[in-house]
């Protein structure tokens, strides 16, 4: 099953897997459609050794308890696995059906938006357009930033006044608009229900339910803060990011790179997009992202955790000439990780004069945990 927002891709990299490998598309949001995969059983028997692609599979949870039974007739008949391809624009907790009756039956994955070194040049000056525009395809590739700012607006409607309906939220579309808009303004910093509550006129219970809804459409990431028994004092809060950083520029009218330059929220941009591009190259069945502080000021902006223990620490310094902060050695200690790095927007991959720390460019970051090579430069 291949998981993501609406828009990202997920439907094009089907369609193309469907040409080179006897596929027969479905789209679940089209009646036709849906009501020839209602019988899912009759379905497959009519087409029984083409690859199946069912989009927007949430339309139709009903099929997946009868889908357990063909895909265990098949394993017992010697049959190939991997006749279906699913995709579906929510996570697993959305889905929750899904998984519970295909246990053991489906392989998950997340489809991201387009990443940093999928460009055809990832030298730091041309990420500007991903950063500004984000990684949905027809806003990084629109004609001019006036149409990519548009086309993002109609995505953030179309959440707002269909999808979020569809999946049974009942929720003012306004209401979570100006939700959506607080998170953005708030971009990367830490989740207070109260104090957000407070400003919508709302309970601290409902916000949280508001967050849970984006971050079930796969739209807001909640990174939660890592526990450590270390006998300090620890922000037990988690930091939430809007995780298109095109998305979060929308919400706060941000067009072009001379106005994101001059906006305050310029930092936390840069950081949430350096968290989604790094993300967008790990497993995530063997790291777990986390952010770790103290209440002293002990601060690491990105642990990436494997097996149980942290392995890596990740600072992003939106600086030409990054420097390490006392509160980051701290945390890096506190924490016993040797892999610790910067990540700024210049060209150069280097190590700090005196320290164990490599500042390096989002890139070649990329590159390292994208190819799993030992997390070092020299």
């Amino acid at each position: 099953m291949l998981l993501g927002p609406r828009q990202i891709g997920k439907t094009t990299l089907a369609v193309n897997l469907g040409e080179e490998l006897n596929g027969m598309y479905r789209d679940l949001e089209r009646p036709r459609d849906l009501d020839q995969v209602r019988d899912i059983e009759l379905f497959q028997a009519q087409y029984p050794e083409r690859l199946l692609i069912l989009d927007e599979v949430q339309r139709a949870p009903e099929i997946f308890a009868p889908l357990r039974g063909v895909i265990d007739r098949r394993r017992r008949d010697g049959q190939r696995s991997g006749q279906f391809l699913f995709l579906g624009s929510a996570s697993l907790k959305l889905l929750g059906q899904t998984s519970e009756s295909l246990a053991g039956r489906v392989a998950y994955a997340e489809l991201s938006g387009i990443n940093a070194l999928e460009l055809a040049s990832a030298a730091a000056q041309d990420l500007n357009p991903l950063w500004v525009r984000g990684g949905y395809p027809d806003s990084l590739t629109a004609r001019s930033e006036a149409i990519s700012l548009k086309w993002r607006l109609d995505l953030i409607r179309t959440y707002l006044e269909r999808d979020v309906p569809q999946f049974g939220f009942r929720v003012p579309a306004e209401t979570l608009r100006r939700f959506w808009t607080m998170l953005a303004h708030h971009q990367g910093g830490l989740f207070n229900a109260s104090s957000l509550g407070e400003g919508l006129g709302l309970s601290g219970q409902t916000v949280s339910r508001y967050l849970d809804i984006l971050v079930d459409l796969l739209l807001v990431r909640r990174l939660e803060p890592w526990y450590a028994n270390i006998g300090k004092r620890l922000v037990k809060s988690p930091k939430v990011y809007i995780r298109d950083s095109g998305l979060l520029h929308a919400l706060l009218a941000i067009e072009d790179a001379d106005s994101l330059l001059s906006h305050p929220v310029i930092g936390a941009s840069w950081e949430g997009f350096v968290v989604e591009n790094l993300l967008s190259c790990l497993s995530a069945s063997l790291w777990q992202p986390y952010f770790y502080r103290t209440q002293a000021g002990a601060e690491i902006d990105l642990v990436l955790v494997k097996a149980g223990k942290p392995e890596v620490a990740i600072e992003v310094k939106r600086a030409s000439a990054p420097k390490a902060q006392r509160g980051f050695h701290q945390a890096c200690d506190d924490l016993g990780i040797t892999h610790r790095y910067i990540v700024y927007p210049g060209d150069e991959a280097y190590r700090l004069s005196t320290s164990d720390i490599w500042v390096t460019p989002l890139t070649t970051l990329m590159s390292t945990l994208r190819d799993r090579r030992g997390l070092s430069f020299g």
